[in-house]
């Protein structure tokens, strides 16, 4: 797996702005999968990695907030 979209877009000098704009999807959209809030379609996920130089599969897409965080304390 590769690195997060927030990652890529350091290395690529791109605000979450500027990804915004040039792959088309809606800035909310963009902000939680940046942010790990949002896993996105295959579409997205082309549309974006095409914006940073890379293939969809150069990026790690997933959540970053642990499930236990949000369901309780995890398993007992």
């Amino acid at each position: 797996m590769g690195h997060s979209v927030a990652d890529h877009c350091v290395r690529a000098g791109l605000t979450v702005e500027e990804l915004t704009e040039r792959c088309g999807l809606e800035l909310s959209r963009v902000q939680a999968i940046v942010l790990g809030r949002w896993t996105p379609s295959p579409a997205e996920r082309q549309r974006i990695a095409d914006v940073l130089g890379v293939t969809p599969d150069k990026v790690s897409w997933g959540h970053k907030t642990p499930i236990q965080h949000i369901y309780g304390h995890g398993p007992a």
